[in-house]
């Protein structure tokens, strides 16, 4: 079985392209995005996890048969994200703030 061989310039470019994806985590982290803070958060995150199994895991030079796994894989993904994110969008956000002797009372 032959391996692939993949060029440093592509590891350089994915690690730059990682890089920034961690710098743009960053700037949302800092930025009051509402609402959309968790979906920009678990986006920027699959990116960067899709670009580590395709190149630093080889997924993308592999057979068939570990691209169909990795693609269910990436599908149960896109699910279990999907029903976290409609859970978190039905949840009433506004005008619940717990301050730690509710907290307290909370769990006596």
């Amino acid at each position: 079985m032959s391996e692939h061989i993949v060029s440093p310039k592509i590891y350089l470019a994915i690690f730059g392209t990682l890089m920034l994806g961690t710098f743009l985590t960053v700037v949302a982290a800092y930025r009051d995005l509402g609402q959309w803070n968790i979906v920009v958060a678990l986006a920027i995150a699959t990116f960067k996890a899709t670009l580590v199994v395709l190149y630093f895991m080889h997924a993308r030079y592999s057979p068939k048969r570990t691209q169909l796994v990795v693609i269910c894989a990436v599908f149960w993904l896109a699910i279990m994200l999907a029903l976290t994110l409609s859970d978190y969008t039905t949840r009433q956000h506004e005008g619940r703030i717990i301050t730690p002797s509710a907290a307290h009372s909370l769990s006596v």
